[in-house]
């Protein structure tokens, strides 16, 4: 997989929606690794959407109310609703990626009537395997979201992969793991070369640079080697979009009005 921008190779947009932040959070909470440089340290939680004339791909779905009020998140809009802001019903969304099962990239699928659902079926398996007896690895899932996805497999709408694939020229499912078993990050071919959506393999900026996990990982060695996969895969540092970072608003331009919380991440970015 080259890094250039390919000819031959269909060119997209992409968009980070941000729909929920957690105002009071501090810097040791968000690293494996005990970090003395402890201070306030916010996060905001994302949708994504991949688009360019021939096809329109959602990136997970976000959670709803119920589990912002149960898990005491600030829940700014509904993350599917918001997809009216970029022009898009989400009765006509046919293709979501869902990068894994936590019940902040898992919810609302039921607002998608029409969709097939692209997923690692190392995460299904996961979700739904012996680790889910204990509270450790259970915690970050919603039951209620497993099983709405469990329908969409027995009406044949869920695809599941095993591994690296491309789901269509240009769009790249990664495996990576580590945070979850089944995690998949998402490789994108843009007007200033390959962006990689790292999703939850990186929740903030700082996590991959400094080589120090989000606290919740199912296998540290896999996350960490994560770093480094999309490292290669992305076309610089630049390149790779963390889940979770207030830092992507600030760097990247706002899509039409900055209060719907829309950046554009297809174009360079603001700073570093």
């Amino acid at each position: 997989m080259g890094h250039d921008l390919k000819a031959d190779l269909p060119v997209y947009e992409i968009f980070a929606l941000r729909y929920a932040q957690i105002e009071e959070r501090r810097r040791n909470e968000n690293f494996i690794a005990h970090d003395p440089h402890d201070g306030p340290m916010p996060m905001d939680y994302f949708v994504w959407v991949i688009r360019n004339q021939e096809r329109t791909i959602l990136v997970d779905t976000g959670f709803s109310e119920r589990a912002a009020k149960a898990r005491k998140r600030k829940l700014l809009r509904c993350p599917v609703e918001s997809l009216k802001l970029l022009g898009i019903d989400p009765v006509t969304v046919e293709d979501v990626i869902i990068t894994h099962l936590h019940y902040d990239h898992a919810g609302n699928i039921h607002k998608l009537p029409n969709a097939h659902f692209h997923i690692q079926e190392d995460e299904m398996h996961y979700a739904c395997g012996h680790h889910m007896c204990q509270g450790l690895f259970r915690h970050a899932y919603d039951v209620e979201d497993v099983v709405e996805l469990v329908r969409r497999v027995y009406a044949e709408r869920v695809l599941f992969y095993q591994g690296d694939q491309t789901l269509a020229p240009g769009i790249e499912l990664v495996l990576v793991g580590g945070h979850t078993k089944g995690l998949q990050s998402v490789r994108v071919h843009t007007e200033r070369g390959w962006v990689v959506l790292a999703s939850d393999a990186s929740h903030y900026y700082d996590n991959m640079m400094n080589i120090s996990p989000f606290p919740i990982v199912y296998h540290v060695g896999d996350m960490v080697d994560g770093y480094a996969k999309l490292k290669r895969l992305a076309a610089s540092e630049d390149h790779i979009i963390p889940g979770h970072d207030p830092q992507v608003r600030k760097r990247y331009p706002f899509e039409g009005l900055p209060e719907n919380d829309i950046v554009k991440l297809h174009v360079a970015p603001n700073m570093r």
